[in-house]
């Protein structure tokens, strides 16, 4: 019993910690008509705060790493490996190594390999960037086959 007791102590000095009573003012627990409660009431109402807190926070973290893996897709090999798509900012005239891209969306990414797309003179076009094997990107136009090796700077 001695044992369980002390497993146990821990939940219940955090469930001390989260108890309504205590993040209120005596007057805003009063205001409240808390005060009215019966400690049996008192108590599944602390019950279902925490549940609901601890519920509502693992949520907003999922949601932002969710976030954070997205918006971090091929950055240094971080984020998740869902392609991009958007539009490049500007006219495009075709692939060169060194060239810089700039998304609708604020990502810059930037060709790493020799691939050329001769003759290719548009504004705006819609691309996909697709992951590869080894943390490799591939930067590609609407319309096009030939696929540029990129990664992403910014």
């Amino acid at each position: 019993m001695l044992v369980s007791a002390l497993l146990l102590a821990p939940f219940a000095l955090a469930q001390d910690a989260n108890r309504i009573e205590q993040q209120m003012t005596a007057e805003q627990f009063r205001n409240a008509g808390l005060d009215q409660l019966t400690p049996g009431q008192l108590a599944n109402l602390n019950a279902w705060l925490n549940r609901t807190l601890d519920t509502e926070t693992a949520k907003a973290a999922r949601m932002a790493e969710d976030k954070v893996q997205h918006e971090n897709r091929g950055f240094f090999g971080a984020g998740s490996k869902e392609p991009v798509t958007g539009r490049l900012q500007g006219t495009f005239a075709g692939f060169a190594k060194g060239r810089s891209y700039t998304l609708d969306n604020g990502q810059i990414w930037q060709q790493t390999d020799n691939a050329t797309l001769s003759g290719a003179q548009m504004d705006s076009p819609q691309v996909r960037i697709a992951p590869g094997l080894l943390g490799t990107w591939y930067l590609q136009i609407e319309g096009y086959n030939t696929r540029a090796k990129v990664q992403r700077v910014k």
